[in-house]
């Protein structure tokens, strides 16, 4: 295991086994640009181009012990980069699961692409790529278990609430902090809040 995987389950960053373990079998230095490969076990967000960045292991970290994914589940991922939370999310729904990543930026949504090829994520039909905007969310493949967003809007987007199931749970950057937003009906939700983050805006 690696000194960053190490160093953030001694910090309390990675606590869960599904999410120790994708961080594990899912290395981030296969989804940032080849001229950052020294920097692919330091934990600091990069440039992946087109004003976007690749979070910070330690901000990736905390979301997905947030999000609580598990086998079988249907995630819908917004903002997906160069791949790299798709790839996440998908080792950690497994072979029944589905995740659904969205990428505005077509150069950066085809970046993702190439590097979700070297795993066996799309071929398997586990995860489906659309070089689109997330503003509506998908409703095709809705309701969602969970949500993750890596890009920071201001208030939470009506077209993603509508789209998690009861139940389901959405963690997502608003300004400066990342919530955790877990749908109890179809119009109450439960929203804790955790600040000190710092996240590219979303683009619509």
């Amino acid at each position: 295991m690696s000194k960053l995987i190490n160093d953030l389950i001694r910090n309390g960053y990675l606590r869960t086994d599904n999410v120790i373990e994708a961080f594990s079998k899912i290395p981030r230095i296969e989804f940032i640009p080849e001229d950052l490969a020294a920097y692919g076990e330091v934990d600091i967000p990069l440039p992946i181009g087109y004003g976007q960045t690749i979070s910070q292991p330690l901000t990736v970290a905390t979301m997905l012990e947030l999000l609580a994914v598990k086998d079988g589940d249907n995630v819908l991922d917004v903002g997906s980069g160069s791949g790299w939370t798709t790839a996440l999310l998908a080792h950690m729904v497994g072979e029944k699961g589905k995740v659904t990543s969205l990428e505005v930026i077509k150069e950066l949504c085809e970046f993702g692409e190439n590097n979700l090829k070297k795993y066996q994520f799309v071929r398997s039909g586990v995860v489906e790529i659309y070089c689109k905007s997330a503003v509506d969310g998908f409703e095709k493949n809705a309701p969602y278990d969970c949500i993750l967003v890596s890009a920071a809007s201001d208030e939470l987007p009506e077209s993603l609430k509508k789209q998690l199931k009861i139940g389901g749970k959405m963690v997502l950057p608003i300004r400066n902090s990342i919530w955790f937003v877990q749908k109890k009906a179809e119009d109450d939700f439960y929203i804790e809040k955790f600040a000190g983050f710092s996240f590219v805006p979303f683009i619509k």
